[in-house]
């Protein structure tokens, strides 16, 4: 039987996937060592990789460390949900690192040892996301074919990965404050960031610890609140933020010529603006198709409802 300490053919899985953690490990540790030692030109990019990577290597560690030493059953969820959500997190992120390093970071590098530093280290975080994503790959197929139910195994779940992981991003862009603090409009898009963020976290930790069934009202037709509410918060950041952003009279900036600070090849603040008006795009456009997907699951079963009676 299944429980939240246990997965069957566990040993055979830790064998199987043994070999990629260490390498993801080491991987980790080399991009976070080469973008450290370039010291004050590494700038606040190669701080945002060095946090992501950092992030990566700890977690990893810490599943390596519980898995080591059986510690599975001291944790409230079933353990076995968490190292191939992880991973897929961790794929994700460090594809991302590698992406944005490379198109924003590295090309404009003077040659010489830091370009050479940046170029490994952007090396070293594709071969990580690669780790990973044969690890996320590979348990997920696993699991599905032993039948052990995953949390990555449902639509939702697969659409609150991107969720959560493109508001992390806009999180990122959002560290330099200066761009929405003279604004109340846009703090307020802030705060849609976070609320909708903080929803979906929680709704993560409902399905990674099986407690769906805990909530007061049915658990689909909460998700299908949350989402509604989440369509129409990101709805009015994504009127809001480029309107007052790109709108000169609003005291936006509408090209990028108009920003004094990007007096470089380097990501500057309206650089910053405008991807975070693209990923909220992207972002809506997840909420609508998961919405889309709540909205007909909860027609099903309210049509099945006389039926079963």
């Amino acid at each position: 039987m299944l429980t939240r300490a246990t997965l069957p053919y566990q040993r055979y899985v830790n064998r199987v996937f043994w070999f990629l953690r260490v390498p993801q490990l080491l991987s980790t540790c080399v991009a976070f060592s080469l973008v450290a030692d370039m010291g004050i030109l590494r700038g606040d990019i190669g701080n945002w990789f060095m946090s992501f990577w950092c992030i990566c290597f700890i977690v990893t560690l810490f599943i390596v460390i519980i898995e080591l030493n059986d510690l599975q059953p001291c944790f409230p969820f079933y353990w076995y949900n968490f190292p191939v959500t992880f991973a897929c997190y961790a794929a994700l992120i460090c594809l991302s690192a590698s992406i944005i390093c490379s198109v924003t970071y590295v090309q404009f590098l003077p040659y010489g040892p830091e370009w050479d530093r940046a170029v490994t280290a952007t090396a070293f975080s594709c071969i990580t996301s690669v780790l990973y994503a044969i690890e996320m790959a590979g348990m997920w197929n696993f699991y599905k074919l032993k039948e052990i139910p995953c949390y990555l195994h449902t639509v939702p779940s697969l659409l609150n990965v991107p969720e959560t992981f493109v508001a992390g991003v806009i999180f990122a862009f959002l560290s330099n404050t200066s761009l929405y603090l003279h604004q109340p409009a846009l703090v307020w898009c802030v705060a849609v960031y976070t609320i909708c963020f903080i929803s979906e976290a929680v709704t993560i930790l409902l399905n990674l610890g099986k407690w769906e069934d805990r909530l007061p009202i049915p658990f689909p037709i909460c998700q299908l609140v949350l989402t509604v509410f989440s369509v129409l918060l990101y709805n009015s950041a994504l009127v809001l933020w480029p309107l007052y952003q790109f709108y000169e009279e609003l005291g936006g900036l509408p090209q990028r010529s108009s920003d004094g600070s990007c007096v470089d090849g380097l990501m500057c603040a309206w650089d910053q603006r405008l991807a975070v008006a693209v990923l909220t795009a992207i972002n809506l456009l997840v909420y609508v198709a998961e919405l889309g997907y709540w909205a007909h699951w909860v027609s099903i079963e309210t049509e099945d409802q006389p039926g079963d009676s």
